[in-house]
């Protein structure tokens, strides 16, 4: 397994550089245009912010924690650990559906038979 864990971390520091290499093709891709007049205007809006992978990570996981404390207060109820608790069925409510289901098959059956 080790050979793996090896692999693995080599492709995501070629990844990690390759997403820089794309950065700085962007980047330069930008300052020909500016200087060159062509492409999109930037003018009246805002530069983009280049942001770290570290602030990336952060950021996400920041919003992964407003999202978790929005469901947790958004669902009232029981929990057991962390899911919420199973609903039950009555048992009156599980024989209609049975019984409905039962008579889909019927009807499906006789239909089958009809048409051969």
């Amino acid at each position: 397994m080790p050979n793996l864990g090896d692999a693995l971390q080599q492709l995501r520091q070629e990844r990690s550089r390759a997403q820089e290499e794309v950065e700085k093709l962007g980047q330069a891709i930008s300052v020909i245009e500016s200087l060159n007049g062509s492409g999109v205007s930037r003018k009246g809006t805002r530069p983009t912010r280049i942001v770290s992978a570290v602030a990336r990570r952060r950021m996400a996981r920041a919003q992964q924690a407003r999202w978790a404390r929005v469901r947790k207060e958004s669902q009232p109820g029981k929990r057991t650990g962390s899911a919420l608790a199973k609903r039950t069925m009555s048992a009156s409510a599980r024989r209609k559906i049975a019984a409905a289901q039962r008579a889909r098959w019927a009807r499906w059956k006789a239909q089958r038979k009809k048409a051969t």
